[in-house]
């Protein structure tokens, strides 16, 4: 007995010594902070400091993982790549800043995007990381406006170029944030400011977390928030967005899917579509949420759900939304463009399947500031060969500001299934509330049009929508 007591005594003493170590190395290997001070880094807004910063994170990497700390001043950089257990912390009246030069960019996973033009210069990226994060309550700006053309012209007669560096001098307008084939990436607090393209980019990448960060982003064009693409298992809570294009948008520039997407508690402005799903969409998009956020004086749509090159979308969730003067609050859209990306095959045409649309109270804008004069409240259409499955709209409320004429209710809409899908494209529709059709069940319950001034058209027209449930 006492033999045996013996033997225990030591298994036990070795399975706590072996714990002891495993939290020995956990602490010294990840709780190292890096100050780029030390390592000769100027805050003084002029200095680039790239090479510098990007030394801290690779020490820190083969120290195994830790926190680089930027504080006090303003830090001139170009791209920086995080590495596995890099956490980058951006104190609070602190700014890491763009460059002017694109030449201090690189671009990772290089692409073209649905408007054609080169896309993979980043300020921050990361490629094949792990447990990455960027914390803080400072500010990283793109500098975006640096991109605009006379300013590039600016900056081009500075530098001495080689004939092929002036051909594409400026042409990858960099993203502030990108992510490719990473996971278990946390962002958190940091304002995002100014990017030369999109704020935020996650290609292919997953266990993603999003949280109480703000984003203005109005400094060139294509200025996006925050981009899920082929991405998964992502939260999104409480955050702030104010961009020229979409807030959020969910997009698969692969045959690989967006999926398993939870969005909470956010405040939402966009000058192109706040929620947005698409237009790139060759994957499918599934089990997404979004709950309990705010779009406020948007100029092209409120809630964007849009396959046109081959994506199933379905299981879609969008509840307690409240709109004011957002053009159009619900626009949905199967369409047959079926373009192609990163040399991918072209897919068959998608569907738009378990759409659940529900709480939602909305005002669109004025007719004077609206794209479409007068402004409609929803339009949802799929084709004559590929009619949408079921949407549920429930508990809806939609003002408007009328000023339909007669004239109007004689207005054909276009079929355009293989154009760009935008609801502004359509024109004016022959009714001002919802306009459905291809659709096979169509959910409306307690779905209401509240008109400011009179309007002769009708509020709802359905046409080839097999089954009308209003229970």
């Amino acid at each position: 007995m006492k033999q045996h007591w013996s033997k225990n005594y030591n298994y036990r003493f070795s399975f706590i010594a072996v714990i002891l170590m495993l939290l020995l190395v956990n602490c010294t290997s990840y709780d190292i902070t890096i100050d780029v001070k030390t390592y000769g880094a100027i805050g003084d807004g002029i200095t680039v400091n790239t090479k510098i910063i990007q030394k801290a994170i690779d020490d820190c990497h083969a120290k195994g993982g830790g926190t680089v700390q930027i504080d006090d001043g303003t830090y001139v950089t170009g791209t920086l790549l995080l590495k596995d257990s890099v956490r980058l912390h951006i104190t609070e009246n602190t700014i890491l800043l763009g460059s002017s030069n694109p030449l201090d960019y690189t671009s990772i996973d290089t692409f073209i995007d649905a408007t054609g033009q080169e896309r993979g210069n980043c300020l921050i990226g990361a490629k094949n990381a792990k447990n990455i994060s960027i914390s803080g309550k400072g500010t990283i700006d793109g500098n975006g406006t640096a991109f605009l053309s006379d300013n590039l012209k600016k900056t081009r007669k500075k530098l001495e170029l080689t004939e092929n560096q002036t051909k594409k001098f400026g042409t990858n307008r960099p993203f502030l944030l990108r992510f490719v084939n990473s996971s278990q990436i946390k962002i958190k607090q940091i304002k995002l400011r100014q990017p030369a393209a999109w704020t935020c980019h996650f290609y292919q990448s997953n266990d993603i977390e999003i949280d109480q960060i703000s984003i203005y982003s109005h400094a060139h064009r294509n200025n996006d928030g925050i981009d899920l693409d082929s991405s998964h298992d992502v939260i999104i809570s409480d955050c702030t967005i104010d961009t020229g294009d979409d807030a959020i948008c969910f997009k698969t520039t692969s045959p690989k899917p967006t999926y398993n997407v939870q969005i909470n508690n956010c405040r939402l402005k966009s000058d192109w579509g706040t929620i947005k799903f698409g237009t790139e969409s060759m994957g499918d998009m599934y089990d997404i949420s979004i709950k309990n956020c705010s779009i406020t004086d948007t100029k092209g749509g409120g809630i964007k759900i849009l396959s046109v090159d081959g994506a199933n979308i379905y299981n879609i969730e969008i509840d307690s939304i409240k709109m004011s003067k957002t053009d159009m609050p619900i626009f949905i859209r199967l369409g047959e463009r079926l373009r192609t990306y990163r040399n991918a095959k072209p897919q068959q045409v998608g569907s738009i399947d378990a759409i659940s649309i529900k709480n939602i109270e909305a005002t669109t804008r004025k007719p004077s500031n609206s794209r479409i004069n007068p402004p409609n409240g929803m339009l949802i259409t799929g084709t004559p060969n590929h009619s949408i499955g079921n949407i549920s709209l429930e508990n809806i409320t939609i003002q408007l500001p009328g000023g339909g004429l007669l004239a109007d209710t004689d207005i054909e809409v276009p079929e355009a299934e293989t154009k760009y899908p935008e609801f502004s494209f359509f024109g004016v529709l022959p009714a001002y509330g919802l306009y459905a059709r291809h659709i096979n069940e169509l959910n409306l319950i307690n779905t209401t049009f509240e008109l400011i001034e009179k309007d002769a058209r009708e509020a709802l027209i359905l046409e080839d929508v097999s089954t009308l449930n209003t229970n």
